[in-house]
């Protein structure tokens, strides 16, 4: 039995990185998944995970694409109780040098895919009595730095989605969450970060880079009944990176 057992999952990004540590960590704890990703590599998470797990191409900037996504898990399971809004791109500059077609890109996937997963799964919740939203925000989102000027703008944007959430929808016994990681050690930006920047990943007082698997075990746990009275949780996932001055 897992803290998970029976519930129904969507899962956006699981292609890699996060989302796909957390396609395999709640199919570990029960959870009944549709997963998604815009690369294709959906596929061989699905193949990885094996048991009955319904695979969707999805490009979350697309909102047909993300309200076909929750409608599969509807019709397939009858409902959807946790929705994860793990995809997300990372695109750097300053403010000078930012250019729109970049800017338009962050905020099509990393702000409006979040909110289109939200709304569909919220409305679909509603009708079968409540369940959960958890967004990937970023600990750019809180803290700025320089060159995150656009993804921790829309990041930012996130955080205040998922307070929206929470306060709007709370009444429908639904939960919203935010898990924002710091350094992670993934196949996109947190391993290249690292690598650019060596003492990065040890620079909060665990003095170590995190895993994809502490995002998916504390999305786990904030999807699961033993979280039922958090509700507009923003979680920095940093180590307690944000916690120091300097």
């Amino acid at each position: 039995m897992g803290i998970l057992d029976g519930k129904v999952a969507v899962i956006t990004g699981a292609g890699s990185g996060m989302g796909k540590a957390a396609a395999r960590i709640f199919a570990q704890e029960g959870a009944r998944l549709v997963i998604s990703d815009v690369s294709g590599a959906e596929e061989q998470t699905a193949k990885e995970i094996g048991g009955n797990v319904v695979v969707r191409h999805c490009d979350v900037s697309d909102e047909s694409q993300v309200e076909a996504l929750v409608a599969a898990a509807v019709s397939t399971y009858g409902r959807i109780d946790a929705m994860l809004n793990v995809a997300g791109i990372g695109v750097g500059g300053m403010l000078l040098t930012l250019e729109q077609a970049d800017l338009d890109r962050i905020y099509n996937v990393n702000f409006k895919g979040v909110f289109f997963g939200s709304k569909h799964a919220a409305r679909a919740m509603k009708d079968t009595g409540g369940g959960t939203i958890t967004n990937w925000a970023s600990l750019a989102g809180i803290i700025p730095a320089p060159g995150t000027i656009g993804y921790g703008t829309m990041k930012a944007g996130v955080i205040h989605l998922t307070k929206a959430i929470a306060v709007e929808h709370g009444p429908s016994n639904i939960r919203a969450n935010a898990i924002c990681p710091g350094v992670i050690t993934t196949e996109g930006m947190g391993a290249a970060s690292a690598a650019k920047t060596p003492d990065k990943a040890s620079r909060n007082p665990l003095g170590r880079a995190g895993t994809p698997e502490d995002a998916a075990d504390l999305a786990a746990f904030l999807s699961s009944d033993k979280a039922t009275y958090l509700n507009g949780v923003i979680i920095p996932l940093d180590g307690g990176w944000s916690c120091k001055l300097a």
